[in-house]
């Protein structure tokens, strides 16, 4: 029997006729059968593009290469164009690759976790708003729900637009979820104060919310984050009911 592909593996869907490539991480000694956790990692405005590569440099796929047996599990690494931000079509491209992954490779359909740092923090934030049903934890670093003039790369989602307080809202339709958010106290790009008004709208909600801000850190609090072993061990602990 040949033994199955594994490490960081290249792979494209379409959607609306545009091509949208995406790696699976799929870690050695991989079993089909044990049903691994299955991770959506969606990245930050400065690893778009079409080469497929970018999304697995920071954040999750370089906390798999530094340290690989924290991350028993298979990691989906979609990639938004040029541009583009994780709403509209590159969400619907992000969901379709890991549809995919889950058909090819199995998984536990009970341990689907999201992830997504800056941009990419935005985006799983809509994401999960939009389709509640399919994660059992979220972990969001340096993201939030405003935008700001400090960058051009996120938008509000649109299905918060019309909340007369988008944390209240978002923390009151995410309250059973298990979530973990992560900033730096110095961050000159997303405001602190987006992660910390939604721990606080989260906490009033009665959710299961974990906010870790590093002191004297700016943008960069995806290393800290994803260097953290606990939150590893935190997210698989996760599962649906």
């Amino acid at each position: 029997m040949t033994a199955p592909e594994t490490g960081f593996l290249d792979r494209d869907v379409v959607v609306g006729g545009t091509r949208y490539p995406y790696v699976a991480y799929v870690p050695r000694g991989f079993d089909r059968r044990a049903a691994l956790p299955v991770i959506l990692f969606l990245h930050g405005s400065g690893e778009r593009g079409t080469d497929g590569v970018r999304a697995t440099q920071i954040g999750a796929g370089a906390a798999i290469r530094a340290n690989p047996e924290r991350v028993p599990a298979i990691v989906v690494f979609p990639q938004a164009p040029p541009g583009s931000r994780w709403l509209d079509e590159p969400n619907d491209a992000a969901m379709l690759a890991l549809d995919r992954t889950l058909a090819e490779f199995g998984g536990d359909p009970r341990r689907v976790y999201l992830t997504g740092l800056s941009m990419g923090g935005y985006g799983a934030l809509h994401l999960v708003l939009a389709h509640p049903e399919r994660f059992a934890a979220l972990a969001v670093v340096c993201g939030g729900l405003l935008p700001h003039r400090t960058t051009t790369a996120v938008r509000q989602s649109p299905l918060t637009v019309h909340a007369a307080d988008p944390y209240a809202f978002t923390a009151h339709a995410l309250r059973a979820l298990p979530i973990w958010l992560f900033h730096g106290e110095k961050d000159a790009v997303i405001p602190v104060d987006e992660s910390r008004r939604l721990a606080a709208a989260l906490r009033d909600a009665g959710a299961d919310v974990r906010y870790t801000e590093y002191a004297r850190t700016g943008h960069n609090s995806w290393d800290a984050a994803y260097g953290d072993e606990e939150l590893w061990r935190w997210l698989f602990a996760q599962r649906r009911a």
